[in-house]
């Protein structure tokens, strides 16, 4: 794993210690990674969005189609070949 630092102001330093001493977070690292993967889901489900509302707008419902499936998998990665089947 790769260090970086980074430099907080002295409120926000003790926000993070109060987030570790919470007991949800083992340490500030943690507290940051888990931002920092809840941030790249944000984005991810933009993309996502911008994707949707361009193949409806384009009217591209094999678009629509393609991310619906998509998002079988990622939702339901087990169930996605027996929920296609069963419709």
């Amino acid at each position: 794993m790769s260090t970086l630092t980074v430099s907080v102001p002295p409120a926000m330093k003790t926000f993070i210690k109060a987030q570790v001493q919470s007991g949800l977070y083992s340490s500030a690292s943690d507290y940051v990674r888990t931002l920092i993967r809840a941030d790249q889901h944000r984005q991810d489900e933009a993309r996502l969005d911008a994707t949707l509302l361009d193949s409806v707008a384009s009217e591209d419902m094999a678009g629509v189609a393609a991310l619906c499936a998509w998002l079988q998998t990622r939702l339901h990665p087990g169930n996605a070949a027996g929920h296609a089947a069963s419709k």
